[in-house]
């Protein structure tokens, strides 16, 4: 009312002196200015996301949450994006045909959930001793992966967007030592992905499962084992207290990264400043999940070994090696079985080769330094 109020006044002064077509147009643009900069005049945007995770859950949960205020922040209000935890408005892994079929405008997830829909989807996530957390973002961003990724959500109306990375996970829990491969015949384990394709080969039973279900069956007997993300979840779902062992490394999952699932026709639909600004608040948030997870999970692990006396135990070296002979198997012949898998697979792939090659001189090297 103040801007509007200032507006007559500057009229009534230039009626009473005489304005000319210069002044009209001044206070044409100061009108126009008082209308546009005021957020109340236009009518907020709003979207749903869902997620595959409970809501606020720590890191995962936090993400889309994080998401949304930056938008809402960055657009002035003009785009609310409401964040629905899993089981609120639909089932953990019924959002991605949510967002195909326009349901909601959003999601937040890990790719390997949709292999059955799309077997190329589960590079973006993560892959057994596959890439790092830092590899993988090279990769989407700069290496050519983001353009695929797009090409295998697009028959969906998806458009993907990275979500941020838990980095390297653990390799879960048990409640009997790994001692050899064949002490995977017969367990019955919580892993999705290629991962679990890969101790199916061994003899496991693979279940796929949302992480709220994992202390309920753990607790029951139903699964045997688990895999879940690391100590920061880990720990705020209570693992500790349904088993025993904590196995390391996630070779299963050495870089999980997550992902934004956009329905395109929404997307679309918005002007382009804020098309602009949900890319820029997803990439924020990418980064921001890996550093949260850097850094809580060091906290998070002390207190499960120091405080809740967490038997932390390393798969044996021939285990791991057995584990990843069968992995480039069990690849191989799931890209053979699908031309797009295929595709992305052979990019993946280059990609990794180069990037491990450089790191031989560089990460590693000075990792194994520091060890001395």
């Amino acid at each position: 009312m103040r801007k509007f109020g200032s507006v007559l006044v500057l009229m009534l002064l230039m009626g009473l002196s005489g304005c000319n077509p210069v002044a009209s147009d001044a206070q044409n643009v100061a009108v126009s200015h008082a209308a546009t900069d005021d957020p109340q005049a236009i009518p907020a945007i709003e979207w749903r996301l869902a997620t595959s995770w409970p809501k606020n859950f720590p890191g995962l949960g936090m993400a889309p949450e994080r998401f949304a205020h930056l938008v809402d922040d960055m657009s002035n209000g003009r785009l609310k994006i409401q964040v629905y935890g899993a089981g609120e408005l639909m089932p953990a892994f019924a959002i991605f045909d949510g967002v195909s079929q326009g349901k909601i405008q959003m999601a937040h997830a890990a790719s390997y959930y949709w292999k059955g829909k799309a077997p190329a989807a589960q590079f973006f996530s993560s892959i057994p001793f596959g890439m790092t957390a830092q590899e993988m973002n090279g990769w989407l961003h700069y290496g050519g992966g983001m353009a695929l990724w797009e090409e295998v959500y697009r028959p969906f109306g998806i458009i993907p967007l990275a979500g941020g990375n838990t980095g390297m996970q653990m390799g879960g829990w048990f409640n009997k030592p790994i001692n050899t491969i064949a002490d995977f015949k017969g367990l019955k384990i919580r892993m999705p992905g290629l991962g679990g394709e890969v101790l199916k080969r061994v003899g496991a039973i693979p279940v796929n499962m949302a992480g709220r279900e994992l202390y309920g069956a753990l607790q029951t007997g139903s699964i045997d084992a688990a895999e879940w993300v690391g100590p920061l979840n880990d720990l705020a779902f209570g693992l500790h207290k349904v088993a025993k062992y904590y196995y390391y490394p996630g070779w299963h999952e050495p870089g999980s990264n997550m992902e934004f699932l956009i329905n395109k026709a929404a997307f679309e639909s918005l002007p382009q400043d804020l098309q602009a600004i949900v890319k820029v608040a997803a990439r924020a948030i990418n980064q921001d999940m890996l550093d949260e997870y850097t850094t809580r999970n060091v906290a998070a692990l002390e207190t499960l070994v120091n405080d809740e006396g967490v038997v932390l135990k390393a798969f044996p070296p021939k285990v791991l090696l057995e584990l990843e002979k069968i992995s480039k198997q069990v690849i191989e012949e799931q890209a053979n079985q699908d031309p797009l898998m295929r595709k992305v697979y052979a990019a993946y792939h280059a990609y990794e080769q180069g990037v491990r090659q450089y790191h031989k001189i560089s990460e590693d090297a000075y990792s194994q330094q520091r060890q001395h």
